[in-house]
């Protein structure tokens, strides 16, 4: 088992009326413009599943391959978008200018991930699309990347695929090795890789040489944090307020950002409950001198009690 989860420490304190009713132990790592490390908390050299996380380092490799949009469907590209209007008709266009439609997708089909988006499909009597589901932007990335090559779709998920196997050979390269490959939840291959590894590729996704893939993806997900998550996500609120920041989540909460002078910031909660993760990445932040603006949507984390705030969830170092 890894040592993000083994060597977890306590990161966060669940307060209900005053009192700490439950904790969080998880790992932190923040790494240097250089790519060392800066400062750990529990295991941080420990391997995990970065799940969504790891979808601007996967852009960065359909870039390389010759997938072109622009910044705001890139955008798109990298995120667990909410199912708004704008996010699947951003979908559409880029499944339109590769030539295909919303029957090429293979992503696992859902209800949209915002809670108004979700109920309208359903009183409209509508059922769970492959489109409306987070990671339709990665796949129809994924898609085009595989026309622009003259690569099959119809395979674009296998691990063996050229695809997925030049998306491994850039994770390898930016996060460093990759000991295992898992089914994420779209059904796409998700890598394991080390938690510093991660928080020094976002580190370089945000520090990249102008025009390289990485500045390419970089600057559509900072310009564009809409694109990436959707109303009252923390990643697009913390981008919004933090030019050049750029920030991404991950299920079984996994937070990765990196800051504008280079440093990386990667964050893995033992127990894979998503409240936590945010809170505790915001606490880095703030020691990291991000600005407090930038970082209350990510710490909005309540505790009720019939039906009023009596706790919060509150970062323990």
């Amino acid at each position: 088992m890894s040592p993000a989860l083994t060597e977890a420490a306590v990161v966060a304190h669940v307060l209900r009326s005053g009192t700490v009713e439950s904790v969080h132990r998880g790992s932190v790592v923040v790494t240097g413009p250089d790519g060392e490390v800066e400062w750990s908390l529990g295991g941080a050299d420990g391997y995990v599943f970065p799940r969504s996380s790891l979808k601007p380092v996967q852009a960065v490799a359909m870039v390389e391959n010759g997938l072109s949009l622009s910044p705001e469907l890139l955008a798109l590209v990298c995120a667990s978008h909410s199912g708004e209007e704008r996010h699947l008709a951003g979908v559409r266009r880029i499944l339109a200018g590769a030539g295909l439609g919303e029957s090429d997708l293979q992503n696992t089909p859902d209800y949209p991930y915002d809670e108004t988006a979700r109920h309208a499909v359903i009183r409209a009597g509508g059922s769970r699309m492959s489109i409306t589901q987070n990671c339709s932007g990665k796949h129809s990335g994924m898609l085009a990347t595989c026309q622009a090559n003259g690569w099959p779709t119809d395979s674009y998920r296998e691990p063996s695929h050229a695809l997925q196997r030049a998306i491994t050979a850039v994770v390898e390269r930016m996060c460093g090795p990759v000991d295992a490959l898992a089914v994420d939840g779209c059904g796409a291959p998700v890598h394991h890789v080390s938690l510093t590894g991660l928080a020094r590729a976002f580190g370089a996704l945000a520090l990249a040489p102008a025009g390289s893939a990485r500045a390419r993806v970089a600057e559509a997900m900072a310009s564009y944090p809409e694109m990436v998550g959707g109303k009252g996500r923390g990643v697009t609120a913390v981008m919004s307020a933090s030019p050049g920041l750029v920030a991404k989540d991950g299920a079984e909460s996994v937070y990765a950002v990196g800051l504008p002078d280079g440093r990386g910031v990667a964050v893995k909660i033992a127990d894979g409950y998503p409240r936590a993760a945010p809170v505790v990445c915001a606490q880095v932040l703030r020691r990291l001198g991000v600005d407090e603006s930038a970082l209350r949507e990510l710490e909005a984390a309540p505790i009720l009690g019939h039906g009023t705030v009596v706790g919060a969830v509150v970062a323990a170092f």
